[in-house]
């Protein structure tokens, strides 16, 4: 493993001490990110929990800010949202996080009914705004695409067993809901609208199930880049059926991919279960990118081979990506 290396997606929502001294013995440092989820702390307590852990593990933590979208449908909204994200990004925030409720909440609709897409124009002002104070914007728009299948079809065993015990979540069950594609078409139209926005596609885009798709992206976006976040699974699986072009892929963008785990410290877990998923999630991680190991994961049946990355695109992934994307102070020296 790196002696040193950054964990660029997780919810530190708990003022749990093991996470923070796992972190300091592996040294390793974290982007918190604050999201609008409905069973989350609100926003300005995600905040006040992260601002603690930041205080007692000084220069270990940085955080992502949000907006929320209270007042939707009056004149109220707007105003609201830019002065969360002034007073985040005030506080210290070094980028803004824009959530899957943006056409996928029942209760973010227009006043004919219908769903709130990301392109929807009352949006513009925010990504305008973002653009002329050169604020970094993260988004995760869409489910899996599993979510949007069948479950005999779906592609991982993570995704089937999640959705056959959350049929509400499970989109195949609700057509009147916006579809993968439309969700996927509205953030594309918003990159197109405003090819100066400086973008993460988190989740590999939300297009964890094909590389190429990624790669369209990133080719056609050139501000844009993009996490690994809860989604290496999917690679691994496409590894497992293609590693030469996996191994490619890595290769070509590795100045524009991010790890992260997404691992949730909400209190559901006792502190020697979230260090161990730390620990499990790391080492899993590594060994994929980093050596040519046989490797299986539980998410799907059959092994797959590590990609055995160059060590520079390895230190890009794990380091240097987070470091020029969300300003970590990283002394490479001690890699």
């Amino acid at each position: 493993m790196l002696k040193q290396f950054i964990d660029a997606h997780v919810h530190l929502n708990t003022l749990s001490d093991a996470k923070m001294k796992l972190a300091l013995e592996r040294n390793v440092s974290f982007l918190s990110i604050n999201t609008d989820i409905p069973f989350f702390q609100n926003l300005d307590e995600q905040e006040a929990t992260v601002h603690a852990l930041q205080k007692k593990y000084p220069d270990r933590i940085l955080q992502i800010t949000s907006f929320d979208t209270q007042y939707w449908n009056t004149d109220k909204w707007l105003p609201h949202a830019l002065q969360q994200i002034k007073d985040g990004i005030s506080r210290g925030a070094v980028g803004v996080k824009i959530w899957k409720n943006i056409g996928m909440d029942e209760s973010v609709k227009d006043l004919d009914g219908n769903f709130v897409m990301l392109d929807d124009e009352r949006f513009d002002p925010i990504y305008q705004y973002l653009i002329d104070n050169d604020i970094l914007l993260i988004g995760h728009q869409g489910e899996p695409k599993n979510c949007w299948l069948p479950l005999n079809e779906m592609t991982v065993d993570s995704d089937r067993d999640y959705f056959s015990g959350h049929p509400e979540y499970h989109m195949y069950l609700h057509p009147e809901f916006p579809s993968y594609e439309k969700q996927m078409e509205a953030r594309d139209n918003v990159l197109k609208k405003f090819p100066k926005l400086k973008y993460v596609g988190l989740h590999l885009f939300s297009m964890e199930w094909s590389i190429d798709e990624v790669a369209k992206r990133l080719d056609l976006y050139p501000n844009t880049k993009t996490d690994l976040a809860e989604r290496i699974c999917h690679v691994e699986l496409q590894a497992k059926e293609n590693w030469e072009k996996v191994r490619a892929f890595f290769i070509k963008y590795q100045d524009r991919i991010i790890y992260g785990t997404d691992v949730i410290d909400d209190g559901s877990m006792n502190d020697e279960e979230l260090v161990g998923r730390f620990e499990s999630l790391w080492q899993h991680h590594y060994d994929f990118f980093a050596t040519n190991k046989t490797l299986s994961a539980p998410e799907f049946k059959g092994s797959f081979k590590g990609l055995e990355l160059p060590e520079e695109v390895v230190y890009k992934i794990f380091v240097q990506n987070a470091v020029d994307t969300y300003g970590f102070n990283i002394n490479k020296s001690t890699n």
